[in-house]
């Protein structure tokens, strides 16, 4: 009875916010309805979080709406306008209603109930399987014959949602290789958002027309900089198929990023202004930037970036997310933002990886395991030796341009593994963790004295919310932090 209640509950709760973005978005004509449209969503997530949203955090953000010239509200307006009314429907429902309000809090209420990390969205791969074979790619490691049924997938979602996570990435292999499979699911949990990394090369016209109809299916399009730059690890003709699939999502206001890897090779190219403006004038909205991560057999360590390219790669992001830069994109470097997200986002702190033979490993980067969703609930999983060696751990690094413990502390990864012996996942080619971890050690000594003058030289603020253990919360290291909402 109670839990039918509380299903109850939340049909009741989310048919009112779905009533409410009915008329945010009906009222989005004149520039006026929709600061009121705006303001009123501020109020309902303000009476949602209750104490936990602060007057004066509610107070920025209600100045920000107010202002004409804000731009990150203008980019929003933008967004809006050139987005399907449905999928936008669906995006602002499933990501902010379900994901955003309902369920962080069940995430932070699950986190304290079972002591381990829960993760706010959770990444897996439908298949090994792909059309592609780019030079140094760390998915060729698992071999191309294994693929999550779509059982296996129904049962991620399902156990999840029961966590609280309404956010599921993909990425393989190809996901869209199990194209079928994937509306499937996306229609079945209509109340989760789905975005899917993609190489763009199987997006096509009746494609968008499905992902149009169920609404909460969102891509991130794998590009490196120019034809030259991109074809050259790619292959000959990618640039062109990734073309063709934003004018195609852009036709149909599906929304769409970008997933960038950069390496020594093309890291000018990718965060050239030029080449961001003109992604942005494309359609792409945002972007994921990842550092190269020499993983598996097939690595090439030379992609790693230099010193002084990550220096100058953290200098170009936060000056693109400045106010000082009119692009209508908002870029995430995956390495180098962790003082945002308080450090490493792995091991289920933030997110966790499930790989197409149902291995989940702590992240998309880190190839071992010790627990399978054959075997095992999402809940399990969590709990088990190596994801708890994670949530234990945590931060590995009081800087957080240092904040992973493979790339940049090689020995706590190495420890980890050893200590709760988990064991390798790649199919094709054994990589122990001392293998891995070897190629790293030289890199993370040659990084380390830059991010301390990097770190050391500037201001950081402490989220009042970060998801450590008790004794990693009362660390004195964090002390100099300055406390923010």
């Amino acid at each position: 009875m109670a839990i039918t209640l509380k299903n109850l509950t939340h049909a009741a709760e989310r048919q009112v916010f779905s009533a409410g973005i009915d008329q945010f978005l009906k009222h989005l004509g004149r520039m006026e309805d929709r600061t009121e449209a705006y303001l009123k969503l501020v109020d309902a997530a303000a009476h949602f979080y209750g104490k936990a949203a602060t007057p004066e955090a509610l107070d920025k953000v209600r100045a920000a709406i107010r202002d004409p010239e804000n731009r990150w509200f203008r980019f929003i307006n933008s967004v809006i306008d050139e987005t399907d009314p449905h999928v936008a429907k669906m995006f602002l429902l499933n990501l902010g209603y379900e994901a955003f309000f309902r369920g962080t809090k069940m995430i932070r209420e699950n986190r304290e109930k079972y002591n381990c990390n829960i993760p706010w969205l959770i990444l897996f791969d439908p298949t090994n399987a792909c059309n592609m074979h780019c030079e140094g790619c760390w998915s060729g490691t698992y071999g191309h014959k294994s693929n999550l049924s779509f059982e296996m997938m129904d049962k991620i979602v399902t156990q999840g949602k029961e966590l609280g996570v309404f956010l599921y990435m993909m990425t393989g292999g190809e996901p869209l290789v199990r194209k079928k499979d994937i509306l499937r699911l996306a229609e079945k949990h209509n109340d989760c958002e789905f975005a899917l990394y993609t190489n763009s090369t199987l997006i096509d016209e009746p494609f968008c027309k499905e992902v149009v109809r169920l609404g909460n299916i969102a891509f991130q399009l794998s590009i490196e900089g120019t034809p030259e730059t991109n074809d050259a690890r790619r292959g000959e003709g990618h640039y062109n198929a990734v073309m063709n699939a934003m004018d195609l999502l852009k036709k149909y206001g599906i929304i769409f990023g970008t997933s960038i890897c950069y390496t020594s090779a093309n890291i000018e190219a990718v965060t050239d202004l030029d080449f961001i403006r003109f992604i942005a004038e494309k359609g792409a909205r945002y972007g994921f930037f990842f550092h190269y991560m020499p993983v598996g057999s097939n690595a090439v360590p030379a992609l790693m970036p230099t010193v002084q390219q990550r220096k100058e790669m953290i200098e170009k992001i936060r000056y693109i997310r400045s106010d000082k830069c009119d692009i209508g994109f908002y870029p995430m470097d995956f390495q180098n933002d962790g003082e945002y997200v308080g450090g490493c986002i792995a091991g289920g702190r933030n997110y966790f990886h499930i790989n197409a033979n149902g291995d989940a490993e702590p992240c998309v980067f880190i190839h071992f395991s010790n627990t399978n969703i054959h075997d095992n609930s999402i809940l399990e999983m969590l709990q088990s030796p190596l994801f708890m060696a994670y949530h234990e751990g945590q931060p590995f690094n009081r800087n957080h341009l240092r904040p992973c413990p493979m790339l940049e502390n090689p020995d706590l990864l190495r420890q980890m593994v050893k200590e709760t012996g988990a064991h390798q996942t790649n199919d094709e080619s054994a990589e122990s963790v001392d293998e891995l971890c070897d190629k790293c050690d030289q890199y993370a000594e040659n990084w380390a004295e830059t991010a301390e003058e990097i770190w050391n030289s500037q201001k950081h603020k402490r989220p009042s919310y970060e998801n450590y253990t008790k004794e990693k919360k009362e660390h004195p290291d964090l002390a100099a932090f300055e406390h923010v909402s």
